[in-house]
């Protein structure tokens, strides 16, 4: 064997080796695609079952939304009436106080007029009795 021969020995070995080696890289590389072709397929798989059930939940919020606004269109009347009844009452509440500023500033002149009120009602009623005692009186003597 000449030097030729084994060259060419050494490089069929490790022509071999690589083929070898490359055959085991093929079939890992073959698994893993396999592998990889499945879990993109239960991934497809499972994103189909979820975006069915996204719209379910869609529909189901979308008639939810539908009936609470048709619930709101119901009450908002009664908040409108809560909003006008606090506003009327309001006005009321500035109406008594304009009123009890009024009657505040009267006050004086109002509890002096009562107390002439009062006193003229009484001297009425004094005159009154005197008045009656001497037509009494008066009458008395007229019979003698």
């Amino acid at each position: 064997m000449g030097i030729g021969e084994v060259a060419a020995l050494i490089a069929a070995i490790a022509f071999l080796v690589l083929v070898v080696f490359l055959c085991f890289f093929l079939i890992r590389l073959s698994k893993t695609v396999k592998d990889v072709s499945e879990s993109v397929n239960s991934l497809t798989n499972d994103a189909n079952h979820i975006s069915k059930e996204c719209e379910q939940i869609m529909v189901i919020s979308n008639t939810l939304l539908n009936n609470v606004n048709s619930k709101l269109d119901q009450v908002d009347p009664v908040f409108q009436a809560a909003a006008d009844l606090g506003e009327s009452v309001s006005d009321l509440n500035e109406a008594t106080r304009n009123a009890t500023e009024k009657v505040k500033s009267k006050s004086g002149l109002l509890a002096k007029t009562s107390a002439l009120t009062f006193a003229g009602k009484m001297l009425g009623r004094l005159f009154s009795k005197r008045d009656k005692n001497s037509e009494e009186t008066n009458q008395g003597v007229d019979w003698l």
